[in-house]
């Protein structure tokens, strides 16, 4: 009985010291550590949502800024991809696009495949042709997909060539945006506006 009572006393100084900590709601306490209380939302107010500004260049989803002569931003596997099934990468592209093409290509693509080595000398050779265009990147990093979807979201005037099923999901939801990439040793198209003769 004896035991029961003095744990009944220490649980009660227990409870008495956590009654006087302090809230950590307590106008004491310095403003920046201080906990605020949240203000009670009134259902009655309006919700206001801030979407982000529709690019100018869609009518409804047809991208008004596509056409010849096309900007086509590649990725690094693309280029691979091109090299495996030995397709001439400009020559390739007007004949997918029935059109003049300029290749671009980003400081983090070329990085990306000077990480890999001495196995992908091919494809450097082939990026420092005078007809690829080169796109200078001011992020940190050299993470290419981040910087291509960044890139197309800004301009909608590029055509995204890839073979990456997450970096082609990723566009799929910027509309407007027709991805370029490699199937049975040529190339195709998606969401190719039908009006420019390209059948996607």
């Amino acid at each position: 009985m004896g035991k029961q009572k003095k744990t009944k006393k220490i649980q009660k100084q227990r409870n008495a010291q956590l009654k006087r900590l302090m809230k950590p709601t307590d106008s004491r306490i310095k403003e920046e550590l201080r906990k605020k209380r949240k203000k009670p939302t009134d259902p009655h107010s309006i919700n206001l949502h801030n979407a982000p500004q529709q690019s100018s260049a869609l009518f409804f989803q047809y991208n008004t800024q596509l056409g010849p002569p096309y900007h086509i931003i590649l990725d690094t596997n693309f280029i691979n991809f091109s090299i495996k099934s030995k397709l001439d990468i400009v020559q390739s592209m007007m004949d997918c696009l029935y059109a003049k093409c300029i290749p671009y290509i980003s400081d983090c693509v070329r990085a990306e495949l000077e990480k890999l080595g001495n196995k992908y000398k091919l494809a450097l050779r082939i990026i420092s042709d005078p007809r690829f265009e080169r796109l200078p990147c001011l992020h940190k990093g050299e993470y290419a997909d981040d910087c291509i979807v960044e890139r197309v979201r800004q301009h909608k005037c590029y055509i995204v060539a890839t073979n990456d099923k997450d970096l082609k999901n990723r566009i799929r939801k910027i509309p407007g945006v027709p991805i370029m990439y490699v199937a049975a040793h040529k190339y195709a198209i998606e969401r190719m506006p039908e009006a420019y003769g390209v059948k996607s």
